[in-house]
């Protein structure tokens, strides 16, 4: 499983850290502010070596902000993973459809209560419809009772075509934004549905952005 360390030692689904695609100091990256991303820095300060898990592609950027504060990162690239041609199926009627079973066997495969904090982004929103609930549960049980996962929603008015970005921690509020593949905006959740969503979790707390998302940040 992908680890960074201190000494940035880091897997990334099979491949060392150093192997992934360097990024030209001139690519141009528009930020934002972020009160989710303030309010987890608020949850995480004074402490250290605590474990974190972030769910998007891999951010050298995010990996010298965490591991620079004294934790140890863990990544792994949830969305690309649920698009592996390997865990598609077909139901009864003949139509495409994830197979769950196997999608959560060979992914997110971390010990009970292992992470302090998860980096869960906008990544719920461009997922198949079957991996959505899964994937909560499952963060649910490798999060620590009183850990924190911030995560980004989309509102009604982002529209299907909303670009996909990386974000990448720039500041204890401030995101950069970095243009990914185009995968298709698949739903958007309203505050019901979110809530229901973290049902199980101890608080939520809801921060509107100006671009057509909605960060929360909910407590185990």
């Amino acid at each position: 499983m992908a680890s960074f360390t201190h000494s940035l030692l880091k897997l990334f689904r099979g491949e060392a850290a150093s192997d992934a695609p360097r990024e030209s100091a001139l690519t141009l990256r528009p930020s934002r502010r972020s009160s989710g991303l303030l309010e987890f820095n608020k949850q995480l300060a004074g402490r250290e070596n605590l474990c974190i898990l972030d769910l998007g592609p891999t951010s050298p950027q995010n990996i010298a902000h965490l591991t620079g504060a004294g934790h140890r990162i863990y990544n792994e690239d949830v969305l690309l993973a649920s698009l592996d041609p390997a865990i598609m199926g077909k139901n009864e009627e003949g139509k495409e459809q994830v197979e769950l079973e196997r999608f959560l066997a060979e992914n997110l495969r971390y010990g009970n209560q292992q992470f302090d904090a998860v980096l869960c982004w906008d990544i719920p929103d461009y997922l198949h419809e079957s991996l959505v609930k899964a994937l909560v549960e499952r963060v649910a049980g490798v999060l620590k009772p009183g850990g924190v996962l911030l995560a980004f929603f989309h509102t009604k008015d982002a529209g299907p075509e909303a670009p996909y970005y990386r974000y990448h921690i720039a500041g204890p509020d401030v995101l950069e934004l970095q243009r990914g593949p185009q995968f298709r905006l698949q739903r958007v959740f309203n505050n019901r549905h979110i809530e229901n969503l973290f049902k199980e979790y101890k608080s939520i707390k809801f921060f509107l952005a100006r671009d057509n998302v909605r960060e929360v940040l909910v407590v185990r």
